[in-house]
Formats: structure tokens, C-alpha cells, sequence
């Protein structure tokens, strides 16, 4: 990569979209890809090996929620850029995504125009949101900000616990995500259960169901 060049990473585990954005960035010829990620750990490895100057990256992505990578890569590179391109348009993912870093937030149905404004906007140390959800999840966020709020199940989960959640939703066994997090399947199980005490859920097919409803597993048609 030139200096003049702009190293990105795109995070997308959809290969068509990610094509679109990389034909995108190549018509400019001001951007230089630098790695794809298919799923959320893959993110994570291409930000370290490469140190990107920005972060293409979907929030719904396999193995690791995309808001588990923003935080991961911004306690490490706390100046890299981070556009989140989402399928979510909900107050919650919109709030969450800029309480853990992101500089800007695009709906996957945007015109190619407004990715490329979204871009342009995060890259000059603007933030960045999609206009069709700007006024009210904007106005509503703000509000939120000042507000402390009652903890929820869901808030009593550590970071870990979370993401175990997610790898038990998208089907995994405990040595699988034992492999996965690199740590050993008695931690895995010791995690399990307290996730199980915390959230009252006594089985894997109902922890299953609550990491659908939290938005942590998309079910495929």
C-alpha cells in the first residue's frame, strides 16, 4: 500500500456485498483493501495483522457480534475509523454501536451514493448515521444518555458471556467454542452454567431462543 492510499478492512459475511464494496473503493483509487473478514473473529485477526486506517464492518456477522469486535478492536486501536453497516434500523443496535466506538452507522440499503458520503463523512472526523433513522433514534439516544436505566438478565452478563451465548445459538458445542475463545471446556461449562443461573434458562434450546430474541443469531430462510 502507498502512503497516499487509505488501508481498509471490510468486515461482511455476505461475499457479494463485500464485492460491492470493494468495487466501490476501487473506483476511487484512494482506497487499498487490505484484508476481508467473513465473521467476527476473522475481523478482529485481519485488524491486528494489518492496522487498517478504517473498518468496513457488519453488525450481525457469525462467531462474534459485530458490537463484541468494535469494542475488542477499539480498547487495542482506539484511533481506527469504524463505519458499522447494519440491517438493523432499532434504537438499541444504534446506540450500542456508538456507546462502543463506531464513528458512523449505514443501513444496508442505502444507495451506493450514500456509502460513499458515509465514508467520505467518518474519514474527515465526522460522525455519520443514515438520514431515514437520524431523528428519532438520534433524539432518543441523547435522551437515553442522561438516564440511568434498571440492569436487566442481559446486563448481568459478562463480555464473555455474551459471546458464549451467541457460539451456543449458532449451534455450538462447548469444545467447539472452547477452541474458538481459546479457552478450556471446563471454563466453557463453568461459563454456561452461570449463564443459565443468571438468565434462568435451564437448557441449550432455550438459550438458543434467547439468543435469537436478542438479536445475536439472524435465523436464515
Amino acid at each position: 500500500m502507498t502512503k497516499e492510499k487509505i488501508g481498509v478492512v471490510i468486515a461482511e459475511d455476505h461475499q457479494l456485498f463485500r464485492e460491492v464494496i470493494v468495487a466501490l473503493l476501487g473506483e476511487s483509487g484512494h482506497f487499498a483493501v487490505l484484508c476481508q473478514a467473513g465473521n467476527g473473529l476473522e475481523a478482529i485477526r485481519c485488524v491486528r495483522n494489518h492496522a487498517p486506517d478504517l473498518l468496513l464492518l457488519d453488525l450481525s456477522m457469525p462467531k462474534m457480534h459485530g458490537l463484541s469486535v468494535i469494542r475488542e478492536v477499539k480498547n487495542q486501536f482506539p484511533n481506527l475509523i469504524i463505519l458499522a453497516l447494519t440491517i438493523h434500523e432499532d434504537e438499541h443496535h444504534i446506540a450500542q454501536a456508538f456507546k462502543e466506538g463506531v464513528d458512523g452507522y449505514c443501513l444496508k440499503d442505502a444507495e451506493l451514493g450514500e456509502l460513499h458520503m458515509a465514508i467520505k463523512s467518518v474519514l474527515s472526523g465526522k460522525k455519520y448515521i443514515s438520514p431515514s433513522i437520524a431523528p428519532t433514534i438520534m433524539q432518543g439516544y441523547l435522551a437515553d444518555r442522561e438516564k440511568k436505566k434498571t440492569d436487566t438478565c442481559w446486563d448481568t452478563l459478562t463480555r464473555r458471556e455474551r459471546e458464549i451465548v451467541k457460539l451456543v445459538g449458532e449451534g455450538y458445542q462447548n469444545k467447539a467454542i472452547a477452541d474458538l475463545l481459546c479457552i478450556s471446556i471446563k471454563t466453557v461449562e463453568k461459563h454456561r452454567s452461570n449463564i443459565m443461573e443468571k438468565l434462568d434458562i435451564h437448557n441449550a434450546a432455550a438459550l438458543t431462543s434467547y439468543a435469537v430474541r436478542q438479536g445475536l443469531v439472524t435465523l436464515k430462510s
